[in-house]
């Protein structure tokens, strides 16, 4: 299958989940989910995955045993180019449109300590610095971050880079509404576009933080 974008039925099945997420709707509409939804996802990332390496097109299915939300199904259809232990690339579509970014989305405590010790170098901190500046100075982008609301323990307050330190984790995105680029083969160039935006980036914390040799934080 060659990408030519998602159909506008994507946005109808996903805006109509969103009010019945249920089994049935879900049974009653699953030859649209495959079709419209998860085969253009498939294609699209059939066609980065040479540039950007293996893709995992995430399961539809909510895992509900932790949450207070037991909705089965997820709202969105989502792949991830994986770098090290939660980083990578990152593409998503739902009913709101098409996003791409990248990043370290969950860190566990070892991958914590070392972005820590290189945002607080002055050399590799400050590089990272300018690196959140050119990636978030692009019109359309967005650098997030889980926030701590003081220091990290053993770190000083006034820290010069004290911004740094209190971050969690580490991310970008940029967002199309519906429309020619999540509708044609725009989209192709939207999500390159925006991987390779944010490739320095991410070649940051993969060269400073890297994989994890701990389980995961939830």
């Amino acid at each position: 299958m060659t990408f030519s974008g998602w159909p506008e039925s994507l946005v109808t099945f996903y805006s109509e989940l969103e009010v019945n997420n249920t089994k049935s709707f879900w049974e009653a509409n699953k030859d649209v989910y495959d079709q419209d939804v998860r085969a253009p996802m498939e294609a699209l990332v059939a066609e980065l995955e040479e540039e950007f390496g293996a893709a995992k097109i995430f399961r539809p299915y909510r895992d509900v045993r932790f949450s207070k939300d037991k909705t089965p199904y997820k709202t969105q259809v989502a792949a991830a180019f994986h770098t090290a232990d939660g980083g990578g690339f990152y593409v998503r579509a739902s009913a709101d449109g098409l996003g791409a970014g990248g990043g370290y989305y969950q860190l566990a405590k070892d991958q914590l300590e070392r972005l820590r010790t290189a945002a607080a170098d002055e050399v590799t901190g400050e590089e990272l610095a300018a690196l959140l500046r050119t990636t978030a100075g692009k019109k359309g982008y967005e650098v997030h971050s889980e926030m701590l609301k003081t220091a990290p323990r053993g770190w000083d307050r006034d820290h010069p880079r004290i911004d740094l330190l209190r971050r969690k984790n580490l991310t970008w995105m940029r967002e199309a509404a519906p429309g020619p680029t999540v509708h044609t083969r725009r989209a192709v160039r939207f999500v390159r576009d925006t991987f390779v935006h944010g490739a320095p980036l991410l070649a940051w914390l993969d060269r400073h933080v890297g994989p994890s040799t701990e389980p995961r934080r939830r």
